[in-house]
Protein backbone atom coordinates (compact mmCIF):
# COMPACT_ATOMS: atom_id res chain seq x y z
CA UNK A 1 0.00 0.00 0.00
CA UNK A 2 1.37 3.32 -1.19
CA UNK A 3 1.49 6.84 1.21
CA UNK A 4 1.85 10.51 -0.15
CA UNK A 5 4.37 12.26 0.63
CA UNK A 6 2.48 13.30 4.20
CA UNK A 7 0.70 10.16 4.94
CA UNK A 8 1.93 6.64 6.90
CA UNK A 9 0.88 2.99 6.82
CA UNK A 10 0.76 2.08 9.93
CA UNK A 11 0.53 -2.04 9.95
CA UNK A 12 -2.90 -3.22 11.44
CA UNK A 13 -4.42 -6.28 13.58
CA UNK A 14 -2.14 -9.06 12.82
CA UNK A 15 0.39 -6.90 11.39
CA UNK A 16 2.07 -5.34 14.36
CA UNK A 17 5.69 -4.65 14.40
CA UNK A 18 6.92 -5.91 17.71
CA UNK A 19 9.01 -3.27 19.25
CA UNK A 20 11.27 -2.67 22.64
CA UNK A 21 9.51 -0.15 24.74
CA UNK A 22 11.84 2.59 24.71
CA UNK A 23 12.77 5.00 27.82
CA UNK A 24 11.47 8.30 27.16
CA UNK A 25 12.20 9.91 30.60
CA UNK A 26 14.59 12.78 28.65
CA UNK A 27 13.26 14.51 25.80
CA UNK A 28 15.83 16.50 24.17
CA UNK A 29 16.45 20.24 23.64
CA UNK A 30 15.01 21.79 20.15
CA UNK A 31 17.86 22.84 17.98
CA UNK A 32 19.91 20.31 15.47
CA UNK A 33 16.83 17.56 16.30
CA UNK A 34 14.10 20.75 15.56
CA UNK A 35 15.81 20.90 11.96
CA UNK A 36 14.72 17.35 11.43
CA UNK A 37 11.68 16.76 12.40
CA UNK A 38 9.98 19.95 13.26
CA UNK A 39 9.49 21.61 16.74
CA UNK A 40 7.48 18.90 18.63
CA UNK A 41 10.27 17.01 19.96
CA UNK A 42 7.81 15.70 23.08
CA UNK A 43 6.00 13.98 19.91
CA UNK A 44 8.95 12.70 18.46
CA UNK A 45 10.28 11.59 21.49
CA UNK A 46 6.80 9.51 22.75
CA UNK A 47 5.58 8.19 19.58
CA UNK A 48 8.71 7.93 17.01
CA UNK A 49 12.07 7.53 18.73
CA UNK A 50 13.05 3.89 18.45
CA UNK A 51 9.80 2.80 17.70
CA UNK A 52 8.55 3.45 13.96
CA UNK A 53 9.36 5.34 11.21
CA UNK A 54 8.27 9.02 10.31
CA UNK A 55 8.74 11.19 7.38
CA UNK A 56 8.78 14.95 7.65
CA UNK A 57 7.95 16.66 4.66
CA UNK A 58 9.55 20.13 3.38
CA UNK A 59 11.28 19.91 7.00
CA UNK A 60 13.99 22.69 5.92
CA UNK A 61 16.77 24.01 3.75
CA UNK A 62 19.61 21.98 4.29
CA UNK A 63 22.19 23.66 1.78
CA UNK A 64 24.42 25.17 4.46
CA UNK A 65 24.97 21.44 5.55
CA UNK A 66 26.13 19.66 2.62
CA UNK A 67 25.96 20.32 -1.31
CA UNK A 68 26.76 18.85 -5.22
CA UNK A 69 29.60 21.57 -4.79
CA UNK A 70 30.48 19.53 -1.69
CA UNK A 71 30.46 16.72 -3.38
CA UNK A 72 32.97 17.89 -5.74
CA UNK A 73 35.24 19.46 -3.74
CA UNK A 74 36.43 16.46 -0.93
CA UNK A 75 36.35 13.99 -3.80
CA UNK A 76 38.83 16.32 -6.40
CA UNK A 77 40.79 18.77 -4.29
CA UNK A 78 41.04 17.04 -0.50
CA UNK A 79 42.56 14.10 -1.17
CA UNK A 80 40.95 11.70 0.69
CA UNK A 81 41.24 8.23 1.30
CA UNK A 82 39.61 5.09 1.58
CA UNK A 83 37.26 4.76 3.43
CA UNK A 84 36.18 7.83 3.55
CA UNK A 85 34.51 7.07 -0.04
CA UNK A 86 33.08 3.89 -0.90
CA UNK A 87 31.65 2.92 -4.29
CA UNK A 88 28.75 0.89 -5.20
CA UNK A 89 27.16 -0.77 -7.81
CA UNK A 90 24.39 -3.74 -8.57
CA UNK A 91 23.99 -4.01 -4.90
CA UNK A 92 27.23 -4.31 -3.81
CA UNK A 93 30.56 -2.35 -3.13
CA UNK A 94 33.26 -2.18 -5.80
CA UNK A 95 36.78 -3.04 -4.76
CA UNK A 96 38.51 0.48 -3.41
CA UNK A 97 41.59 -0.57 -6.08
CA UNK A 98 39.04 0.21 -9.06
CA UNK A 99 38.87 4.30 -8.14
CA UNK A 100 42.23 4.92 -6.18
CA UNK A 101 45.82 5.31 -7.33
CA UNK A 102 48.86 6.86 -6.00
CA UNK A 103 48.81 10.27 -5.11
CA UNK A 104 52.03 11.91 -7.05
CA UNK A 105 54.71 13.64 -6.79
CA UNK A 106 55.90 14.72 -2.88
CA UNK A 107 53.82 11.80 -1.28
CA UNK A 108 54.11 8.47 -0.86
CA UNK A 109 50.10 7.27 -0.28
CA UNK A 110 48.76 4.89 -2.93
CA UNK A 111 45.03 5.15 -2.53
CA UNK A 112 43.86 8.22 -2.56
CA UNK A 113 40.90 8.79 -4.88
CA UNK A 114 41.46 8.84 -8.42
CA UNK A 115 39.06 11.59 -9.25
CA UNK A 116 38.95 9.95 -13.14
CA UNK A 117 38.31 6.73 -11.78
CA UNK A 118 35.27 8.02 -9.61
CA UNK A 119 33.80 10.29 -12.41
CA UNK A 120 33.93 7.29 -14.68
CA UNK A 121 32.19 4.82 -11.96
CA UNK A 122 29.66 7.13 -11.32
CA UNK A 123 29.39 8.02 -15.11
CA UNK A 124 28.31 3.86 -15.12
CA UNK A 125 25.75 4.10 -13.06
CA UNK A 126 27.57 3.61 -9.60
CA UNK A 127 26.45 5.29 -5.99
CA UNK A 128 29.32 7.27 -4.39
CA UNK A 129 29.32 6.83 -0.77
CA UNK A 130 31.38 9.49 1.10
CA UNK A 131 31.22 8.42 5.04
CA UNK A 132 32.31 10.09 8.10
CA UNK A 133 31.58 13.81 6.78
CA UNK A 134 31.77 14.93 10.23
CA UNK A 135 35.57 14.31 10.00
CA UNK A 136 36.18 16.05 6.91
CA UNK A 137 33.12 18.84 6.22
CA UNK A 138 33.20 21.34 8.99
CA UNK A 139 29.60 22.33 8.70
CA UNK A 140 28.58 18.92 8.99
CA UNK A 141 31.35 18.31 11.88
CA UNK A 142 29.44 21.30 13.94
CA UNK A 143 25.73 19.76 13.15
CA UNK A 144 26.54 16.19 14.00
CA UNK A 145 28.23 17.11 17.28
CA UNK A 146 24.83 19.19 18.26
CA UNK A 147 22.47 16.59 17.03
CA UNK A 148 24.83 13.88 19.65
CA UNK A 149 24.48 16.20 22.49
CA UNK A 150 21.11 16.20 22.27
CA UNK A 151 19.94 12.79 21.78
CA UNK A 152 22.41 11.55 24.17
CA UNK A 153 24.24 9.36 21.11
CA UNK A 154 27.21 9.28 18.99
CA UNK A 155 26.20 10.46 15.66
CA UNK A 156 27.87 9.95 12.02
CA UNK A 157 27.15 11.15 8.61
CA UNK A 158 27.59 9.60 5.44
CA UNK A 159 26.47 10.70 1.72
CA UNK A 160 24.78 9.02 -0.97
CA UNK A 161 25.00 10.23 -4.40
CA UNK A 162 23.51 8.19 -7.05
CA UNK A 163 23.07 8.71 -10.58
CA UNK A 164 19.29 9.50 -12.16
CA UNK A 165 17.57 6.29 -12.11
CA UNK A 166 20.30 3.82 -10.12
CA UNK A 167 20.20 2.49 -6.67
CA UNK A 168 23.09 1.76 -4.88
CA UNK A 169 21.89 -1.40 -2.53
CA UNK A 170 18.73 -3.46 -1.97
CA UNK A 171 16.66 -3.87 0.58
CA UNK A 172 18.37 -3.84 3.78
CA UNK A 173 18.18 -2.74 7.65
CA UNK A 174 21.39 -1.14 9.34
CA UNK A 175 22.13 -1.77 13.26
CA UNK A 176 21.85 1.81 14.07
CA UNK A 177 19.19 4.29 13.30
CA UNK A 178 19.61 6.98 10.59
CA UNK A 179 17.98 10.11 9.65
CA UNK A 180 17.52 10.93 6.17
CA UNK A 181 18.40 14.08 4.61
CA UNK A 182 17.58 14.92 1.01
CA UNK A 183 19.68 17.68 -0.60
CA UNK A 184 19.05 17.41 -4.45
CA UNK A 185 17.40 15.94 -6.62
CA UNK A 186 14.90 13.09 -5.73
CA UNK A 187 14.52 9.22 -4.45
CA UNK A 188 11.76 6.74 -3.92
CA UNK A 189 11.95 5.15 -0.75
CA UNK A 190 10.51 1.94 0.10
CA UNK A 191 10.30 1.28 3.55
CA UNK A 192 9.23 -2.28 5.49
CA UNK A 193 8.68 -3.07 8.72
CA UNK A 194 11.83 -4.87 10.79
CA UNK A 195 12.00 -8.89 10.31
CA UNK A 196 14.04 -8.92 13.28
CA UNK A 197 13.16 -5.46 15.59
CA UNK A 198 16.08 -3.59 17.35
CA UNK A 199 19.38 -6.00 15.72
CA UNK A 200 22.53 -5.53 17.93
CA UNK A 201 25.34 -4.03 16.43
CA UNK A 202 26.43 -7.75 15.94
CA UNK A 203 23.93 -8.63 14.47
CA UNK A 204 23.54 -7.36 10.21
CA UNK A 205 21.02 -7.71 7.90
CA UNK A 206 23.01 -10.51 5.86
CA UNK A 207 22.46 -12.78 8.50
CA UNK A 208 18.64 -12.80 7.80
CA UNK A 209 19.22 -11.87 4.10
CA UNK A 210 16.19 -14.33 2.79
CA UNK A 211 13.81 -13.18 5.59
CA UNK A 212 14.74 -9.83 4.24
CA UNK A 213 14.02 -10.03 0.89
CA UNK A 214 10.31 -12.05 1.62
CA UNK A 215 9.24 -8.95 3.76
CA UNK A 216 10.70 -6.40 1.22
CA UNK A 217 8.30 -8.18 -1.42
CA UNK A 218 5.24 -7.16 0.47
CA UNK A 219 3.30 -3.96 0.56
CA UNK A 220 5.36 -1.27 1.99
CA UNK A 221 4.84 0.89 5.36
CA UNK A 222 6.07 4.20 3.79
CA UNK A 223 6.43 4.22 -0.18
CA UNK A 224 7.61 7.76 -1.08
CA UNK A 225 9.37 10.27 -2.95
CA UNK A 226 11.93 12.47 -1.00
CA UNK A 227 12.91 15.80 -2.36
CA UNK A 228 15.09 18.85 -1.39
CA UNK A 229 14.38 19.17 1.94
CA UNK A 230 12.13 16.19 3.01
CA UNK A 231 13.52 14.23 5.94
CA UNK A 232 12.97 10.16 6.94
CA UNK A 233 13.50 8.83 10.02
CA UNK A 234 14.40 5.17 10.36
CA UNK A 235 15.03 3.45 13.84
CA UNK A 236 17.49 0.48 13.38
CA UNK A 237 16.09 -2.86 11.62
CA UNK A 238 13.31 -1.20 9.65
CA UNK A 239 14.13 -1.80 5.99
CA UNK A 240 14.65 0.30 3.57
CA UNK A 241 15.72 0.80 -0.31
CA UNK A 242 15.72 3.63 -2.55
CA UNK A 243 16.03 4.64 -6.32
CA UNK A 244 17.37 8.17 -7.67
CA UNK A 245 14.70 9.43 -9.90
CA UNK A 246 15.23 11.45 -13.30
CA UNK A 247 18.17 13.40 -11.84
CA UNK A 248 21.22 12.88 -9.70
CA UNK A 249 20.29 12.41 -6.09
CA UNK A 250 22.34 13.44 -2.84
CA UNK A 251 21.42 12.73 0.45
CA UNK A 252 22.73 12.63 3.69
CA UNK A 253 22.32 9.67 6.14
CA UNK A 254 22.65 10.97 9.96
CA UNK A 255 23.67 7.16 11.64
CA UNK A 256 22.71 7.60 15.15
CA UNK A 257 25.08 4.65 16.88
CA UNK A 258 22.51 3.65 19.74
CA UNK A 259 23.16 3.05 23.35
CA UNK A 260 21.44 -0.15 24.26
CA UNK A 261 19.84 -1.31 27.89
CA UNK A 262 21.90 -4.47 26.49
CA UNK A 263 25.28 -2.41 26.23
CA UNK A 264 24.09 -1.70 30.06
CA UNK A 265 23.87 -5.10 30.94
CA UNK A 266 27.49 -5.77 29.91
CA UNK A 267 28.77 -2.97 31.42
CA UNK A 268 26.91 -4.01 34.91
CA UNK A 269 28.18 -7.47 34.18
CA UNK A 270 31.49 -6.32 34.08
CA UNK A 271 30.90 -4.51 36.90
CA UNK A 272 29.99 -7.69 38.99
CA UNK A 273 32.62 -9.88 37.37
CA UNK A 274 35.24 -7.76 38.65
CA UNK A 275 34.16 -7.17 41.89
CA UNK A 276 34.29 -11.38 42.29
CA UNK A 277 37.93 -11.43 41.54
CA UNK A 278 38.13 -9.98 45.45
CA UNK A 279 35.78 -13.22 46.96
CA UNK A 280 38.93 -15.42 47.86
CA UNK A 281 36.19 -18.59 47.08
CA UNK A 282 35.00 -17.35 43.45
CA UNK A 283 38.81 -17.19 42.82
CA UNK A 284 38.92 -21.00 44.07
CA UNK A 285 39.60 -24.19 42.09
CA UNK A 286 36.61 -26.59 41.40
CA UNK A 287 36.95 -29.77 43.27
CA UNK A 288 38.56 -32.83 42.17
CA UNK A 289 35.80 -35.00 40.43
CA UNK A 290 33.46 -32.55 40.19
CA UNK A 291 30.64 -33.62 38.16
CA UNK A 292 30.47 -30.88 35.79
CA UNK A 293 29.36 -27.34 36.57
CA UNK A 294 25.88 -28.36 38.35
CA UNK A 295 27.78 -29.39 41.83
CA UNK A 296 28.80 -25.73 41.86
CA UNK A 297 26.44 -23.75 39.76
CA UNK A 298 24.23 -22.69 43.13
CA UNK A 299 26.89 -21.52 44.78
CA UNK A 300 28.21 -19.28 41.76
CA UNK A 301 24.85 -18.34 40.59
CA UNK A 302 24.42 -16.78 44.47
CA UNK A 303 27.68 -14.99 44.51
CA UNK A 304 26.88 -13.45 41.04
CA UNK A 305 23.45 -12.00 41.77
CA UNK A 306 24.77 -10.49 45.00
CA UNK A 307 27.13 -8.74 42.89
CA UNK A 308 25.28 -7.86 40.06
CA UNK A 309 22.61 -6.08 43.27
CA UNK A 310 25.42 -4.03 44.58
CA UNK A 311 27.12 -2.93 41.18
CA UNK A 312 27.32 0.43 39.80
CA UNK A 313 28.46 0.33 35.99
CA UNK A 314 28.08 4.20 35.84
CA UNK A 315 31.66 5.34 35.93
CA UNK A 316 32.55 2.37 33.32
CA UNK A 317 29.40 3.38 31.15
CA UNK A 318 30.83 6.97 30.77
CA UNK A 319 34.17 6.07 30.30
CA UNK A 320 32.91 3.83 27.26
CA UNK A 321 30.88 6.88 26.05
CA UNK A 322 33.82 9.28 26.01
CA UNK A 323 35.65 7.09 24.22
CA UNK A 324 33.23 6.74 21.49
CA UNK A 325 33.29 10.35 20.47
CA UNK A 326 35.54 13.24 19.84
CA UNK A 327 35.98 16.69 21.63
CA UNK A 328 35.55 19.53 19.16
CA UNK A 329 38.09 20.50 16.46
CA UNK A 330 41.58 22.17 18.17
CA UNK A 331 43.74 24.01 16.15
CA UNK A 332 47.31 23.77 17.38
CA UNK A 333 48.46 27.52 16.05
CA UNK A 334 45.61 28.86 17.38
CA UNK A 335 46.20 26.93 20.46
CA UNK A 336 49.87 27.87 20.46
CA UNK A 337 49.27 31.84 19.28
CA UNK A 338 46.99 31.89 23.02
CA UNK A 339 49.42 30.42 25.34
CA UNK A 340 52.23 32.56 24.27
CA UNK A 341 50.20 35.66 24.61
CA UNK A 342 48.38 34.84 27.79
CA UNK A 343 47.46 37.03 30.16
CA UNK A 344 45.02 38.35 32.53
CA UNK A 345 42.55 39.67 29.66
CA UNK A 346 43.09 36.56 27.68
CA UNK A 347 39.72 35.25 26.49
CA UNK A 348 39.06 31.29 26.80
CA UNK A 349 36.17 28.75 27.38
CA UNK A 350 36.07 25.04 27.77
CA UNK A 351 36.73 22.86 24.37
CA UNK A 352 33.24 21.91 23.58
CA UNK A 353 32.29 17.88 23.31
CA UNK A 354 34.89 16.96 25.72
CA UNK A 355 32.33 15.34 28.40
CA UNK A 356 34.22 17.30 31.31
CA UNK A 357 33.08 16.29 34.46
CA UNK A 358 34.16 15.58 37.80
CA UNK A 359 34.89 11.83 38.68
CA UNK A 360 36.51 10.47 42.03
CA UNK A 361 38.08 14.00 42.56
CA UNK A 362 39.22 13.89 39.67
CA UNK A 363 38.28 16.16 36.07
CA UNK A 364 37.82 13.24 33.75
CA UNK A 365 37.77 14.60 29.27
CA UNK A 366 37.75 12.97 26.82
CA UNK A 367 41.49 14.27 25.90
CA UNK A 368 42.48 12.49 30.06
CA UNK A 369 42.41 13.47 33.40
CA UNK A 370 43.55 16.15 35.31
CA UNK A 371 44.27 16.83 39.15
CA UNK A 372 43.74 20.19 41.46
CA UNK A 373 44.72 21.42 44.13
CA UNK A 374 41.37 22.68 46.48
CA UNK A 375 41.95 25.89 45.78
CA UNK A 376 41.52 25.27 41.97
CA UNK A 377 38.13 23.14 42.24
CA UNK A 378 36.06 26.36 42.44
CA UNK A 379 37.42 28.05 39.22
CA UNK A 380 37.32 24.63 37.30
CA UNK A 381 33.96 23.96 37.87
CA UNK A 382 32.94 27.66 37.02
CA UNK A 383 35.12 26.80 33.66
CA UNK A 384 32.47 23.77 32.87
CA UNK A 385 29.65 26.05 32.59
CA UNK A 386 31.30 26.51 28.73
CA UNK A 387 30.66 30.10 29.03
CA UNK A 388 33.44 32.61 28.20
CA UNK A 389 36.06 33.70 31.01
CA UNK A 390 38.81 35.63 30.87
CA UNK A 391 42.05 34.33 32.18
CA UNK A 392 42.30 36.85 35.29
CA UNK A 393 38.78 35.52 36.27
CA UNK A 394 40.09 31.73 36.11
CA UNK A 395 43.89 32.18 37.24
CA UNK A 396 46.63 32.71 34.67
CA UNK A 397 48.75 29.96 35.94
CA UNK A 398 45.73 27.24 35.72
CA UNK A 399 44.52 28.37 32.35
CA UNK A 400 47.82 27.74 31.22
CA UNK A 401 47.76 24.64 32.82
CA UNK A 402 44.36 23.65 30.79
CA UNK A 403 45.32 25.74 27.06
CA UNK A 404 48.41 23.19 27.33
CA UNK A 405 45.94 20.18 28.04
CA UNK A 406 43.19 20.96 25.51
CA UNK A 407 40.85 21.44 27.98
CA UNK A 408 40.36 24.79 27.46
CA UNK A 409 40.91 26.60 23.49
CA UNK A 410 40.46 31.25 22.73
CA UNK A 411 36.96 32.28 22.73
CA UNK A 412 35.80 34.22 19.33
CA UNK A 413 36.58 37.92 19.39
Amino acid sequence: MSTSRAGLRRPGPGGETAQSEPAVARTPATGALSRLIGPDSEAFARDAWARTAQLTPQAGDFSDLFSAAAVDELISRRGLRTPFLRVAKDGSTVPDSSFTSPAGVGATIADQLDDTAVWGAFRDGATLVLQALHRTWAPLGEFVAGLGAELGHPVQANAYVTPPQNQGFDAHYDVHDVFVLQIQGAKRWLIHPPVHPDPLRDEPWSERRSAVADAARGDAYIDTVLEPGDTLYLPRGWLHSARAQGAVSIHLTLGIHNWTRHALAEHLAQEALEALRDDPRMRGTLPLGVDGPADELDFVRERLVAALASADPSHRFRRTRRSRGRAAPLGPLAQHETVAGLGPGTRVRLRGGLEARWEDGRLQTRVGWLDFPGSEREPVTRMLDGEVHTAGDLGVGLVERLLRAGVLVPAEP
